[in-house]
């Protein structure tokens, strides 16, 4: 039996304001909204009071929130100079609200109800090892026990870990894993720095995974389209992940890229969707 896939949307990927979020759901029949910007502002960067607000308004709306989509480390490693150039959603964490941004993040998520939360590798440096992360992964993964959210790493290009052979690589290396760390797979991210996922990292990803971003890729002109009009493989790519998940149910959340028509592109996006899910007899709630 394949899994059901629970349909999300990144709310900012709709527009900027909440109200353009809430609509797109009420318009479309989507029920969960995952949560990073309202009015270009992230979420880390706002208090309580303020996440609150929102969150009032969502459920007000019928809405969940299965992921707090943080920019936890994204932002530079604490000695490390990035090796690349302009980052989108990146994150000062200075400019959070709280002392302490990791107990904030999750406080957040706390907030907005959500039961994952986001996280990434710390920008790209040469010479990163898996190890560099021990410290602030066994951070996250105690206020992911503490406040029953799972830490979801996600393979982002800018950060140290890109493709999903390095999200593989890395949970292969962890010598104790834990039930409150697990990948956010994003395979389009592999396929757009020319990685896509072997047989092998599906197949050590999979029995782990609870949540995937899905967008697509236009190749020749090396941007971002609405899901289903590109070239990532998209029916073949879920079948070979799927395949090996454990779960009965994967949040599948769009995170279409699409900003000079976001709206319409992630309209395409949930559409597109549910008609690949229906080839593949996969199930969409």
């Amino acid at each position: 039996m394949k899994p059901r896939l629970a349909l999300a949307v990144i709310g900012d990927e709709i527009g900027p304001s909440l109200p353009e979020m809430l609509s797109f759901c009420a318009e479309h029949e989507v029920r969960r909204l995952d949560m990073r910007t309202v009015d270009g502002r992230n979420l880390l960067g706002m208090s309580l009071d303020e996440v609150n607000a929102i969150g009032r308004q969502l459920k007000a709306a019928g809405l969940t929130v299965p992921t707090f989509v943080s920019p936890v480390l994204k932002w530079p490693a604490p000695g490390k100079a990035p090796a690349g150039g302009k980052v989108d959603f990146a994150f000062d964490p200075s400019t959070c609200p709280a002392a302490d941004p990791l107990a904030h993040a999750f406080d957040v998520a706390v907030v907005l109800g959500a039961t994952k939360i986001r996280v990434f590798s710390f920008l790209r440096y040469p010479g990163f090892s898996p190890d560099d992360l021990a410290a602030p992964m066994g951070r996250l993964v105690d206020l992911a026990e503490r406040c029953d959210v799972t830490v979801e790493i996600e393979n982002e290009p800018v950060c140290n870990i890109g493709s999903l052979a390095e999200l593989a690589g890395y949970f292969t290396a962890l010598m104790e894993p834990s039930p409150w760390l697990r990948p956010l797979v994003d395979i389009g991210n592999s396929w757009s720095i020319g990685q896509p996922p072997s047989d092998d990292d599906m197949a050590t990803l999979g029995p782990l995974v609870d949540l995937i971003h899905l967008k697509d890729r236009d190749f020749e002109a090396k941007r971002t389209v609405p899901l289903g009009d590109g070239k990532v493989p998209w029916a073949r790519e879920l079948t070979r992940l799927l395949g090996h998940v454990s779960l009965p149910e994967v949040v599948a959340s769009l995170e279409t890229h699409c900003p000079q028509d976001g709206r319409n592109a992630t309209a395409k996006s949930v559409a597109a969707l549910r008609r690949i899910a229906g080839e593949i007899g996969v199930e969409v709630v």
